[in-house]
């Protein structure tokens, strides 16, 4: 199973996008922050990090380049309302999709897929 890791620091979007992964059969554990999720990564394995860009005390590309560091197979999607900001952070942003806000969550679940599909596609050649 898709393990995925959600930082996401508004709640009710958290939930929502929580219960929407899980129901396409994603394993999800979520937190509030940036620095929330910084301890998962090294404790346990995660496939994907899901993150917002905006959120207090790290923004998700901070979380996106040290979670790189700590594991470097892990995929990173950022979820945004504010693409500009993806923008600005020009070579210092990581490898990574971005899915801007607002979006349908059928959407979310076919980059998900997508993300994984295509890796699946590159391993088999």
């Amino acid at each position: 199973m898709i393990r995925i890791l959600l930082a996401e620091d508004d709640s009710v979007m958290r939930e929502y996008l929580t219960r929407a992964l899980e129901r396409s059969g994603y394993a999800v554990t979520a937190v509030d922050r940036g620095t929330a999720a910084l301890p998962l990564i090294t404790e346990e394995r995660f496939d994907l990090l899901l993150t917002d860009i905006v959120m207090p005390e790290m923004d998700g590309i901070e979380l996106a380049q040290k979670a790189q560091e700590l594991a470097p197979g892990m995929r990173v999607m950022f979820i945004t309302g504010f693409a500009a900001v993806t923008l600005k952070a020009g070579n210092t942003m990581p490898q990574a999709r971005v899915l801007s806000k607002p979006f349908h969550l059928r959407d979310l679940v076919l980059e998900v897929e997508r993300l994984f599909d295509v890796d699946a596609a590159n391993e088999l050649i």
